[in-house]
């Protein structure tokens, strides 16, 4: 994926906006962090992964989902966007986006889906 493929799955989900995270342009949901792409690397800043699922992801996809020093005590994975699958970013938005979107924004959004 590139950086717009990345802007536009994040900007389809219901309330996402463009933001600034710590000074670096982010993605938020109703004024919280949603996600942001990482220039230095070009990786994605996944938040809600559990210290065992990122161990997962990092040993059967090392290409793609890594750490740093500074992410290693909170619930996340960094994930390299040119070799992200679209729908693995999808799921872990969702997954995201139903913690911190305003519960009637999610219901809403689950109707119209049908």
């Amino acid at each position: 994926m590139t950086p717009e493929d990345v802007r536009r799955i994040v900007l389809a989900f219901p309330g996402a906006e463009e933001g600034v995270s710590y000074g670096q342009p982010s993605f938020k949901v109703n004024g919280k962090f949603f996600t942001r792409l990482r220039r230095e690397d070009q990786s994605l800043v996944l938040l809600d992964v559990s210290h065992d699922e990122r161990e997962m992801l990092m040993e059967a996809e090392p290409a793609t989902f890594h750490i740093t020093p500074h992410y290693k005590d909170y619930p996340s994975v960094l994930a390299r966007i040119e070799s992200l699958h679209p729908g693995s970013l999808h799921n872990f938005l969702d997954r995201r986006w139903r913690k911190i979107a305003p519960k009637k924004l999610v219901k809403a959004f689950d109707a119209a889906k049908g």
